[in-house]
């Protein structure tokens, strides 16, 4: 196995394969993302908002004055397939590699925070890892919810392990007892014996940390149980295609985003009016994770001033990226040594079928 296939396990992620690349002729791209299987909803707004970003850039002259040429393949949300098409991937010679983007179909979710944590200089996050937006929640279900236990309902695969674990670890930092700890399947369907745990345990308020189709599912049991109390997740709650296949039920729901649409700020409104324009639809937060990915990548590779993976990689490490040069890349963004990006987050609220943004948390360390 290629030492550039060993760098495939990575979710939500840049991955920089160590190739040449000819110096001529469109950059070869490549996306490996979930457009089918349990993984479809995010796969598909990831690669609608790389696919975005390319048109821009190439209608605008390209990268260094070369046009990117991007293809995507499916990895049915299989580690099976997205491991031979990792391997396709550094056979087509590709300068940069996108995704995969579902926890399931990879070895270790992206947001978990031994992603990065190996040290394998040639992965990027497009996410935050678990271990900086867990304590940010923590903090607010202390401060805001005033919430002594707190029940955890989390999907049993790479993903919900890590997230479950950081959440754990950050509550009892806070001094926040789990009253109950209920694992769910992959796709599951029926959460009433889930919600039944929850309400059973009596806690102040419910973490929920599934997939997206599993969280609208959560959603709508725990308003048919009648749960009164709050629910508080992360960018799997609340995102758009949650609020839509849970309709009414995901009205007061809580979470803390990386990324989102209704943010207020100029870059990323304009960001949501031509995604929807193209597509018909409302974007999520993996959209805008796949656009600015690629904007990071036309960044450096401008900065480096030539097609060098192993440069690339190199640069990238320590980087910042500030909107006012690269309005695609939505916010100010800061990658460290390890590859963890950090930038402002945010606090939303489903309100009416609609996120609403209750709070902008700011960058650990300011952006510079």
């Amino acid at each position: 196995m290629k030492q550039s296939l060993r760098m495939m396990v990575a979710g939500l992620a840049l991955v920089i394969p160590m190739l040449a690349l000819a110096q001529q002729g469109p950059v070869p791209i490549v996306g490996l993302m979930e457009l089918s299987g349990t993984g479809a909803t995010a796969g598909t707004n990831f690669d609608n908002g790389v696919k975005l970003a390319v048109k821009e850039i190439n209608a605008a002259g390209g990268v260094l004055g070369r046009k990117i040429e991007y293809t995507t393949n499916d990895t049915q949300s299989s580690p099976q397939t997205a491991k031979a098409l990792a391997q396709k991937a550094v056979d087509q010679n590709a300068y940069v590699v996108m995704g995969p983007v579902f926890s399931g179909s990879i070895i270790m979710g992206g947001e978990a925070a031994n992603l990065t944590e190996q040290g394998n200089p040639y992965i990027f996050r497009t996410s935050f890892t678990q271990s900086t937006a867990m304590p940010k929640l923590a903090r607010y279900i202390k401060d805001t919810i005033k919430a002594n236990s707190v029940s955890i309902v989390w999907v049993n695969n790479d993903f919900g392990k890590g997230g479950r674990d950081a959440m754990k670890k950050a509550l009892d930092g806070q001094g926040i007892k789990v009253a109950a700890d209920v694992s769910t399947d992959p796709g599951q369907v029926d959460f009433s014996g889930a919600v039944l745990k929850v309400k059973q345990a009596n806690a102040d308020a419910v973490f929920v940390y599934t997939n997206e189709e599993e969280s609208a599912r959560a959603l709508r049991e725990l308003k048919k149980q009648g749960y009164d109390k709050p629910i508080i997740g992360e960018t799997t709650l609340t995102g758009q295609k949650v609020i839509e296949l849970a309709g009414d039920a995901a009205n007061g729901a809580i979470a803390h985003v990386g990324l989102t649409v209704d943010a207020p700020q100029a870059p990323i409104k304009a960001f949501d009016e031509k995604f929807q324009k193209e597509y018909k639809y409302k974007s999520d937060h993996n959209g805008m994770k796949g656009y600015t990915a690629m904007y990071v990548v036309k960044a450096i590779t401008e900065k480096i001033g030539k097609f060098d993976s192993k440069l690339f990689a190199k640069t990238l490490h320590g980087a910042t990226i500030h909107v006012k040069d690269y309005p695609g890349a939505l916010l100010d963004v800061h990658y460290d040594d390890k590859g963890d990006l950090d930038r402002e987050s945010f606090l939303v609220k489903v309100v009416s079928g609609k996120q609403q943004v209750t709070a902008t948390l700011p960058p650990v360390s300011p952006i510079k």
